[in-house]
């Protein structure tokens, strides 16, 4: 079994992304949930999911629960250790420096010796209490996981902020939100993704540097150009971007294994020749055509027109951006 530290303000969408790395994610408590197994390396590709760890034990959110979890466990590892314990969100009110201090002296006792610059072994000492977050019926926890390290997400994405890109438009996702939905699409090595209202290129960025083939199309020409600067810019694999009516796809039948887009947003919306219901309609009916799955986001859940559309919805996500915007996201299959 293996402990996932979830991030992001959404225990359920953060535990759908996680899937893309891992078997039966099951979300426990306030951003914690357990997996049966994990893709290491995928692992570090999440963007909501910021480490695994190889559960030694469960207990209640105190320090001498801790304690007495990590005395009776087996601990089947050599070499150096070092303890890090973390109050999830600030939902336990556990001392983490005094968590840090009991379990390093139970591992002392027990033979281990501790190196907190350069461990061979990292013990996680996660604390939580309440409710998940997005998570349908989910009941109040009051929990402390133990685990070992063995994996970590790369928290780079800083490095690609939009306004960094040398191509920029205001509106543009930001890579943390692009990067989730590449992987929920089944972005990595192997895989193609393609995104048919590509703008500025965000999601293909985060899908290319994730290990896919990725491919893309706009409706502007100077979109094309400046996704094809951006794509330049930081993949060095194999991409292609055509400009493209979304309701028309200049690709074949099948010709990806998921397809992300951002739909525009506004009710009123008039892009092109195609009204907005047009153009999704439109667009979702395309993406049936070319790829098995579908990740969409809009400002308004569009789940009657993607049923219509010959889709199934898979899960449904409300991401709160502000007071006056919330993302809908729907993974369709």
């Amino acid at each position: 079994m293996y402990l996932l530290e979830l991030g992001g303000e959404d225990d359920a969408f953060a535990a759908r992304e996680a899937e893309s790395a891992a078997a039966d994610v099951t979300v426990v408590a306030p951003g914690l949930a357990t997996a049966a197994a994990v893709d290491r390396e995928a692992v570090r590709t999440l963007a909501y999911t910021h480490r695994a760890s190889e559960v030694v034990g469960r207990t209640d959110a105190s320090v001498a629960g801790a304690r007495a979890l990590l005395s009776a466990a087996s601990l089947d590892r050599e070499g150096t250790v070092a303890v890090r314990a973390r109050d999830v969100r600030g939902s336990a009110g556990v001392d983490t420096q005094a968590v840090e201090r009991e379990l390093g002296g139970v591992l002392v006792d027990r033979g281990f010796a501790v190196d907190l610059d350069d461990p061979d072994h990292e013990l996680r000492a996660l604390f939580a209490r309440g409710e998940p977050t997005g998570v349908a019926d989910a009941e109040a926890a009051d929990a402390c996981v133990l685990g070992w390290q063995v994996a970590e997400s790369r928290r780079d994405y800083g490095d690609r902020k939009p306004t960094d890109r040398a191509f920029f438009q205001p509106g543009s996702m930001d890579p943390l939100l692009a990067r989730a939905l590449a992987n929920v699409a089944g972005a990595g090595p192997g895989r193609t993704i393609l995104d048919p209202m590509c703008g500025t290129g965000g999601v293909l960025i985060e899908a290319g540097l994730a290990g896919a083939r990725v491919l893309g199309s706009d409706a502007q020409a100077r979109m094309v150009r400046g996704t094809r600067e951006n794509l330049d810019q930081f993949l060095a694999g194999d991409y292609a971007v055509l400009r493209g009516d979304a309701t028309r796809l200049p690709f074949r039948d099948d010709a990806a294994d998921g397809v992300v887009f951002d739909a525009p947003y506004g009710r009123q919306s008039k892009i092109a020749t195609h009204d907005l219901d047009d153009l999704v309609a439109g667009a979702l009916a395309e993406a049936r055509r070319v790829a098995p799955r579908t990740v969409m986001v809009a400002d308004r859940s569009w789940a009657g027109v993607a049923r219509d559309a010959g889709w199934e919805i898979e899960s449904a996500f409300e991401r709160r951006v502000h007071r006056s915007l919330t993302r809908y996201v729907l993974v369709l299959e």
